[in-house]
């Protein structure tokens, strides 16, 4: 049952055709639960757009438009509270909590969304709607890319055993100052990882040392390749995790050590291996990330605890989504950009 009682329609951001990535700002009525399901009302604070998420749903169809139909609304990540549940859901109506949702449903720029127990997880304590909002889609890569796919060690292992494990690998990350790229380099360095290789812009040097980056290549001034060739010995990495693709991934080829892993959130690497590369017996493959609530309570303890800490780069207005995307699509973020639907 819901604890609130609903107007008739709702602020939606939509997005009316699937060939065009042009948003209108319009009302709708609130999204209809299924019943006997496990999906919940939610009434939205604050959401987080997606760098290239208005091609999904024609470019990967299978992941994000299953039906064919789906409801074209942008937004993957929110903060917000419960108005309706299922009667044994863990998170009953008035719960604070965050998530990200799947892409094969609508999502969350408007005032009511719908979210599934398995998506969802408390509201870190610590922090405010907006703030929130910038943490599920990036911490939850983050985390998958690190100790899924990187097969690091996480906090299910002993102290001592991670760090023993942790303690000598060495991680690069491209656009390390981006959305993802921010908590690859504080998750690694609060698990333990010895050398946290950040590549970013000249402005952002400082900030991802602060993050926990142990060393920085500035890509306006220095060419991954040249940079490697320098000490290639002390210098190659037993992990990549690219956020960016094309040519950066290519060179990316160049840094790993026989043996290492090439990963990319952005781009397939076995597509930018170089003809001469001489890599050899390298883990490689492009993943997307699973939205998982479980995952995304750890990283709620991490805030918590001050292990780590979100970054919003710019917070906006629904109505102001025009300017929003417009930053998003710039590729010049600092973390992650904010619309707030309501305080």
């Amino acid at each position: 049952m819901s604890s609130e009682n609903l107007d008739q329609t709702f602020r939606t951001l939509l997005q009316p055709k699937i060939n065009s990535t042009t948003l209108t700002l319009t009302r709708l009525p609130p999204p209809t639960l299924t019943p006997s399901s496990d999906e919940h009302l939610i009434r939205i604070h604050a959401t987080a757009p997606c760098a290239g998420e208005l091609f999904w749903a024609a470019n990967y169809p299978t992941v994000a438009n299953p039906t064919g139909n789906k409801l074209l609304v942008p937004c993957p990540d929110f903060s917000g509270v419960v108005v309706s549940a299922p009667p044994s859901s863990p998170f009953p109506s008035g719960t604070e909590v965050y998530a990200r949702t799947s892409a094969e449903r609508p999502g969350n720029a408007r005032e009511y969304s719908i979210a599934l127990t398995s998506e969802l997880a408390r509201k870190p304590k610590t922090l405010d709607w907006v703030r929130a909002a910038s943490v599920p889609l990036s911490a939850i890569t983050a985390l998958q890319a690190l100790f899924e796919h990187g097969e690091l060690a996480d906090w299910d292992v002993e102290k001592e055993e991670r760090e023993r494990r942790n303690g000598a690998k060495r991680v690069l990350i491209t656009a390390a100052s981006g959305g993802v790229g921010i908590w690859i380099v504080q998750l690694a360095k609060a698990a333990g990882v010895r050398d946290v290789v950040a590549l970013c812009g000249t402005k952002n040097v400082e900030f991802v040392k602060s993050l926990g980056a142990t060393e920085v290549v500035d890509y306006r001034t220095t060419n991954l390749r040249e940079w490697v060739k320098q000490d290639e010995e002390g210098r190659k990495v037993d992990l990549v995790i690219d956020c960016v693709g094309g040519k950066t991934l290519e060179q990316c080829w160049d840094c790993v050590k026989d043996g290492a892993t090439l990963l990319s959130i952005s781009d397939v690497p076995e597509q930018r291996k170089p003809a001469d590369s001489k890599a050899k017996d390298i883990r490689n493959y492009f993943f997307i990330m699973k939205p998982i609530g479980e995952q995304l309570e750890v990283v709620t303890g991490l805030l918590d605890k001050g292990v780590c800490k979100p970054v919003v780069d710019s917070v906006w207005d629904l109505e102001q989504y025009e300017e929003a995307f417009k930053k998003l699509d710039s590729g010049h973020a600092r973390g992650k950009i904010i619309l707030k639907i309501r305080d």
